[in-house]
């Protein structure tokens, strides 16, 4: 059913019952003034006649038939249209409209009260004209200065005229609220109707969308309507909404070939060197001393290989499908602390410090991925320095490097921000080949790593709006500086979240722009 439908059968059902109930209000009132006006002239009548209704009980009282007619014709005439009924020791006489001598009357009536006849005759001087059913009654005592004058006056007066208007208005009402019905029925549909466009146009273009197939969205102009236009701000919202939803799925599909398509691609050739070693193993069951273990040797690294690529791709893969609501308030000095601990706890003779982490360095971030960030800088640090320390050839197992890692403030132009630095003391890098480091899969001939683990750095350092640079030892000793730059969580940014990146997707790509590491990764 329309709506417009709906407020016309609303409307005109309540507006007659408005009718009504306002008519009976009415009704009441009318009733009330009617019977005001009726009971004043029955007390006016009764301050007139009372002296004539004594008059005539004291010459009743005297035995005095010819007065007693006189005085009874005197009141009669002084009541004018108003019944008479004169009760006394000696008698009662009445005259005049007046309710049948059936019909009850209350004992007393010092107040005009209604009575309804009960006879079914037509009172006397009232032959020949409607019958009346009910009166408007008051009563009077009548007191004497001597015993036997007592009496009680009683003045009637026929409630005809009051219930005639009374029913007019009645009928008036019905009729009001008979032709209101309809009336205010068409009325409430015109202007419903009427009102109702700019819900209808907006329905007729929001119909016609598809998001699933249309790019187009909803185009709407303010109408003035509060409700229109806060629906069509809704759906508005809705549908931006279901664009953003649409684009992380879209996103996440992607990066879910993109994971197949790389854990296939870079697993084909260690699951390859492992088949062909165990080949070897199953038809040389013979194979003894050197060349076996080499073989296990070959086996274990290619193991290791697989399982750290795995573990690459599967953080870059949750680097990719983040959600800003993920991010919040954290410490960094905090989260290197528990990264320099997490170091030295894998490997005790790891020799890692942490130089200073102030308190209250507070960023805005995800606590995996900075985690994840440290730990491959402090990782590719303890790798490549201990490696290469003492002037040994590349493989060959040098003196054990230091790294040391640190937390301060800075006060750039663009803003506050926190710089974690990493220092080693490997030999370093040219800066002409630091721009490589982050390109997936780039490891050195020597390196047992992933090739992932730095452009991994490179994903977490954008998802935090973030800057990596490499720069040389500032002591002019040997070694590399990797240094991240963290913007400082304003707290009315805080709540707001981080802008992510629109297109996160380091599965198949790189870090943007040009941006540099001491090593060829993990």
């Amino acid at each position: 059913m329309k709506l417009s439908t709906r407020i016309a059968l609303a409307v005109g059902v309540t507006v007659p019952l408005l009718v009504l109930a306002s008519g009976w209000l009415l009704f009441a009132l009318v009733s009330r003034d009617l019977h005001a006006e009726q009971d004043a002239h029955l007390r006016e009548r009764a301050a007139v006649v009372k002296k004539d209704a004594r008059r005539l009980l004291r010459v009743t009282a005297s035995d005095k038939p010819r007065a007693a007619q006189v005085r009874e014709r005197r009141l009669y005439a002084a009541a004018l249209d108003v019944g008479i009924r004169v009760v006394g020791p000696q008698g009662t006489f009445s005259g005049g409209p007046q309710p049948d001598a059936r019909t009850r009357l209350p004992k007393a009536a010092p107040r005009p009260v209604t009575v309804r006849e009960r006879g079914s005759g037509t009172p006397e001087g009232m032959r020949g004209k409607r019958r009346v059913d009910s009166w408007r009654v008051l009563s009077v005592p009548v007191q004497g200065r001597r015993a036997g004058v007592d009496g009680t006056l009683w003045l009637f007066s026929p409630d005809t005229t009051g219930r005639d208007r009374l029913a007019l208005v009645r009928r008036r009402v019905v009729g009001v609220a008979i032709v209101a019905a309809p009336v205010s029925a068409l009325l409430a549909w015109a202007a419903a109707s009427r009102a109702s466009r700019p819900l209808r146009r907006l329905q007729r273009r929001t119909s016609g969308l598809d998001p699933r197939s249309d790019t187009s969205r909803l185009e709407h102009a303010p109408t003035g309507i509060t409700e229109v236009d806060d629906l069509a701000e809704t759906l508005r919202t809705v549908l931006a909404r279901y664009d953003e939803q649409a684009g992380r799925t879209q996103q996440a599909l992607a990066t879910a070939r993109s994971f197949s398509s790389a854990a296939a691609h870079e697993l084909r050739t260690p699951l390859m060197s492992m088949q062909t070693n165990l080949e070897i193993l199953s038809a040389h069951p013979e194979l003894a001393g050197e060349d076996r273990d080499e073989l296990l040797e070959d086996l274990r690294r290619e193991h290791s290989r697989l399982l750290g690529l795995l573990v690459m791709l599967r953080e870059l893969g949750q680097g990719d499908l983040v959600e800003a609501d993920a991010f919040g308030p954290l410490d960094l000095g905090e989260v290197a602390e528990a990264a320099v601990a997490d170091a030295r706890r894998r490997d005790r003779t790891a020799p890692v410090s942490l130089a200073a982490a102030e308190p209250g360095l507070t960023v805005h971030g995800w606590e995996p991925g900075l985690r994840s960030l440290l730990d491959n800088l402090i990782a590719n640090a303890l790798t490549h320095g201990r490696r290469r320390r003492g002037g040994g050839a590349p493989g060959g197992g040098g003196a054990p490097g230091g790294v040391e890692v640190a937390v301060r403030p800075y006060a750039s132009p663009a803003g506050p921000v926190a710089i974690l630095t990493v220092d080693d003391e490997g030999p370093g890098i040219p800066e002409e080949q630091r721009a490589a480091v982050f390109q997936r899969f780039r490891r050195g001939a020597d390196s047992g790593g992933s090739g992932l683990g730095l452009t991994l750095v490179a994903q977490q350092a954008a998802l935090h709006r973030a800057t990596v640079e490499i720069r040389e030892r500032p002591d002019g000793g040997e070694g590399t500086r990797v240094e991240v730059r963290i913007p400082l969580a304003p707290r009315e940014q805080t709540a707001a979240g981080p802008h992510l990146p629109e297109q996160r997707d380091w599965l198949i790509g790189t870090a943007p722009g040009s941006q540099g590491i001491h090593k060829d990764g993990l």
